[in-house]
């Protein structure tokens, strides 16, 4: 039987050959803004590293000495979680766990939202749909719902929980938040991700995944407020546009990335093969989705990259061709914040069309992987002069 990815391959490159400069039609979605937020309790890398040694350290056979060294090789400088550090070490089982993701899931997510719609101008009354995007816990009613409850969106409000995505999350609920203003003119969306990774930590996991996670994973959520194109009528001026999206769903790899739900939490599947599987699709993933809107990767100027870890940032970049300055924001991100999962590459995107604002009507790459093993890739350009958000 043929290889799923050649038939896929295959098919792509039947289709017909595109002009080299495509007109992209009106109706792409116009991102307002993004706003991230992070927990309020804020610290250096070797804290963590030195209280969750003591919390891993109960179940019994841990070497620290291997916990340190993945903290120290995580690339991360700093994390907000979502209690105090020391709170951690009593937290018990996973109802405890799961019922304080809730509790902060909520808070966190509502201030994501509160925090875009004000910088797009618009209340929460205006907004027709919420995407809510988290696998850091388990919650129904859905997150979205509690926070529609919580600050006050309208009762007839549409609802699109994505729960399980991880990693991918962020750019597969912006592709999800295009393909429905896409059929809504007028309307305005909005996408949420939130994750508390902290939470999930096992104290009776000495493996190297868990060992890994420990040392990578922060907690945030981030928001996205988006309106369909050509109705500037609602909100301010847009930031950037989405075009077109493509999802990649990657064959005998369900085992590399994603939890096993026990009886004490969620248990972190993550495989060391990540990195390598990032090698071996992402270039022709994105070749061929670009070729199919007439372009190639030279005419993209400013990539917005899911910063999965150093490993894993420096496969993106030798698969992309493209050097660290291109993905600086990636690992500055990562070293300040951690690894955000679902979040993390909407904090990118903020970071980039607010500190490195692209030139006007400039193309860009929003990309993550996560569970599945999946990609997601969306392809964005910067608004033109004038039109750009203040």
């Amino acid at each position: 039987m043929a290889d799923p990815a050649a038939r896929g391959q295959a098919r792509q490159s039947a289709r017909p050959a595109r002009s080299a400069r495509p007109d992209h039609p009106a109706g792409g979605t116009e991102v307002l803004a993004v706003r991230g937020v992070l927990p309020p309790h804020r610290y250096p890398q070797h804290e963590i590293t030195d209280a969750f040694a003591g919390v891993i350290a109960r179940g019994g056979g841990l070497d620290e000495r291997v916990l340190r060294r993945f903290h120290r090789n995580a690339g991360v400088e700093h994390r907000s979680l979502a209690l105090p550090l020391e709170e951690y070490a009593g937290l018990g089982g996973f109802t405890r766990a799961n019922d304080l993701f809730i509790e902060h899931a909520v808070e966190l997510g509502s201030r994501a939202v509160l925090d875009a719609l004000k910088a797009a101008d618009l209340t929460p009354s205006d907004v027709d749909l919420i995407i809510c995007a988290t696998v850091t816990g388990l919650a129904v009613p859905t997150l979205d719902a509690r926070i529609a409850s919580n600050i006050g969106l309208r009762p007839d409000v549409k609802r699109v929980p994505l729960v399980g995505l991880g990693c991918v999350a962020g750019a597969a609920g912006l592709a999800r938040l295009h393909d429905y203003l896409r059929g809504d003119p007028g309307g305005v969306a909005v996408l949420v991700t939130v994750e508390l990774c902290s939470l999930t930590v096992q104290r009776d996991d000495v493996s190297m995944p868990n060992l890994v996670a420990s040392g990578l994973f922060g907690d945030g959520a981030a928001a996205v407020v988006a309106r369909a194109g050509g109705d500037p009528g609602r909100g301010g001026p847009a930031a950037a546009e989405v075009l077109a999206t493509r999802s990649r769903l990657y064959p005998d790899s369900e085992r590399t990335m994603g939890f096993d739900v026990t009886s004490g939490g969620l248990r972190i599947v993550l495989d060391a093969q990540v990195p390598a599987v990032v090698g071996r699709y992402i270039r022709d993933d994105v070749d061929a989705f670009l070729a199919d809107h007439g372009l190639a990767r030279a005419d993209v100027e400013w990539w917005v990259c899911h910063p999965g870890g150093p490993k894993v940032i420096e496969a993106l970049q030798a698969a992309l061709e493209v050097p660290r300055e291109a993905v600086r924001l990636t690992w500055e991100s990562l070293a300040r914040i951690g690894n955000l999962s679902s979040a993390s590459v909407l904090h990118v995107l903020e970071d980039t069309l607010r500190d490195r604002p692209p030139r006007p009507g400039s193309y860009g790459m929003v990309l993550a992987m996560g569970p599945g093993f999946c990609s997601e890739l969306v392809l964005v350009r910067a608004a033109d002069a004038g039109e750009a958000a203040a």
